[in-house]
């Protein structure tokens, strides 16, 4: 007897698979294991398993730096532009 749960699509988040670069695209907010707070992803290097990151929301006038970390660094990822669209939030 077939079980026809599983057959069905699976959705939402993956987050006990590891991340890939193709999960992480330019726009995504991620949490990152070293730290608490919300970062925006600007650029990822999925040849090399890196990725540049800045905090979010930008600090005012001084902006916020743009640095490198691991995709291993990175505990989670949200949507892109999260808070613009606070109906997707619950899809994850």
């Amino acid at each position: 007897m077939s079980n026809a749960t599983a057959d069905a699509a699976v959705q939402g988040c993956r987050l006990l698979e590891p991340l890939t670069a193709m999960d992480i695209q330019q726009g995504d907010q991620v949490n990152l294991h070293s730290d608490a707070g919300i970062f925006q992803v600007i650029g990822v290097d999925g040849e090399h398993d890196r990725c540049w990151v800045r905090r979010w929301p930008m600090e005012p006038k001084l902006g916020s730096p743009v640095f490198e970390v691991s995709l291993q660094q990175i505990s989670a990822v949200g949507l892109k532009y999260a808070r613009s669209a606070p109906e997707c939030l619950d899809a994850c």
